[in-house]
C-alpha cells in the first residue's frame, strides 16, 4: 500500500505549492514515513470520486506543504491503520462541487474520536488479515489537501497503472509461493494421482504461467510511459489475474486434498488472500466499467 499511496504524486508539473508537496511527500518516504489510505465509503462501489465525506478549512496542521484541512466523514478498508503515519482519502471541500485528495495525519492519533479518529468497524476480514483495514468516523481529523491544481481525475488516471501493478504483484507473489509449496507436494506422489488429479495439477500450473505473462505484460506498458495504453493494460492483468488465481488456487486444493482447508495449511488463508484482488481498488464492476470504456482507445 506504501508506494501505490504515494504514487499520486509521480505527476510532474502543476503550479503552488505541488513541486514543495511532492518533495515533501517523497523526503517523508525516504526517511521512513508509512503511508496508506482510508478513501473508500459504504455505498461508493470503490469509486474514490463518489465520496459524501467534507472538508472544512482549518489551521495550518504544519506536518505537509499545503492548505489544511479537518476531514469530516464515515470511512473503511482502512489499510494500514495504526501503523501508517500519513493516510491519504478524499472528501468535498466546503464551497466547491468536485471531491479532492486529502493526506491526514495518522500518526500516534487515539481511536476513540478525541483526535479526530473513531473506531466504528475493527477489521475482521478472512483474507489480508495483517492489513488492519478498521472502519473509522472522521470528525474534523487533521489533513492536508493535495497541491495539484487541476482535477482529481488528473492524479487518479497517472497513478491508476502503478497501483494496479502493485495489487496484482502482491497476489501473484502469493499465487507463487502456493505453487512452489504445492509442487514437492504433487510430485511426492505424481504416480498415484488420479487422472482427475493429473489434470488439475496441469491445469493449475499452466493458469499460473499465463498469470505470470498477463503481469509481465502490464509492467512492459507502464514502463513505456503511454499513459492511456499503460492504464488499460494494467487493469487488464489485474482482472485476468484475479481470474486465473482463484482459479489455480481451486485446483491446487483439490488435488492437495481436504487438508488444505486447516487452519494450520498455508492454503487456505491463500486462498482467500488471492482473492482479494478482484475487490481491491478499482472493484470488479467499476474495473470492467473502466476497462470497456479504455478498450476502444488502445490496441490489444
Amino acid at each position: 500500500m506504501h508506494p501505490a499511496v504515494i504514487g499520486y504524486w509521480l505527476m510532474s508539473g502543476g503550479g503552488g505549492d505541488w513541486a514543495d508537496q511532492r518533495h515533501a511527500v517523497f523526503a517523508g518516504a525516504l526517511a521512513g514515513e508509512q503511508w496508506a489510505t482510508i478513501t473508500s465509503e459504504p455505498g461508493s462501489g470503490g469509486d474514490i470520486s463518489r465520496t459524501v465525506a467534507t472538508a472544512t478549512p482549518d489551521d495550518d496542521h504544519g506536518f505537509l506543504p499545503g492548505r489544511s484541512y479537518g476531514v469530516s466523514g464515515l470511512k473503511h478498508f482502512g489499510s494500514g491503520s495504526g501503523i501508517a503515519d500519513r493516510m491519504i482519502t478524499t472528501a468535498i471541500p466546503d464551497g466547491e462541487d468536485a471531491p479532492a485528495l486529502f493526506v491526514l495525519d495518522a500518526s500516534d492519533r487515539r481511536w476513540d474520536g478525541s483526535s479526530g479518529f473513531e473506531l466504528v468497524a475493527e477489521w475482521d476480514g478472512v483474507a489480508m488479515k495483517a492489513t488492519q483495514s478498521h472502519g473509522m468516523r472522521l470528525e474534523r481529523a487533521p489533513a492536508v489537501r493535495a497541491a495539484w491544481d487541476g482535477p482529481l481525475d488528473e492524479l487518479t488516471r497517472a497513478a491508476s497503472p502503478l497501483i494496479a501493478t502493485i495489487f496484482t504483484s502482491v497476489v501473484l507473489g502469493v499465487l507463487d509461493a502456493a505453487l512452489a509449496e504445492a509442487r514437492p507436494r504433487i510430485a511426492a506422489r505424481a504416480d498415484s494421482l488420479r487422472p482427475y488429479e493429473q489434470v488439475e495439477w496441469t491445469r493449475a500450473e499452466r493458469d499460473h504461467w499465463l498469470a505470470v505473462q498477463a503481469w509481465e505484460g502490464a509492467v512492459r506498458a507502464v514502463e513505456q510511459a503511454d499513459l492511456p495504453v499503460a492504464i488499460h493494460a494494467a487493469l487488464r492483468a489485474k482482472q485476468s489475474i484475479a481470474d486465473l488465481a482463484e482459479d489455480t488456487m481451486r485446483r491446487l486444493t483439490r488435488v492437495l486434498g481436504g487438508g488444505t482447508l486447516s487452519a494450520r495449511a498455508p492454503f487456505a488463508h491463500w486462498f482467500e488472500d488471492v482473492r482479494a484482488l478482484g475487490f481491491l481498488r478499482p472493484p470488479w464492476a467499476f474495473a470492467d466499467d473502466i476497462l470497456f470504456a479504455t478498450s476502444f482507445d488502445v490496441e490489444s
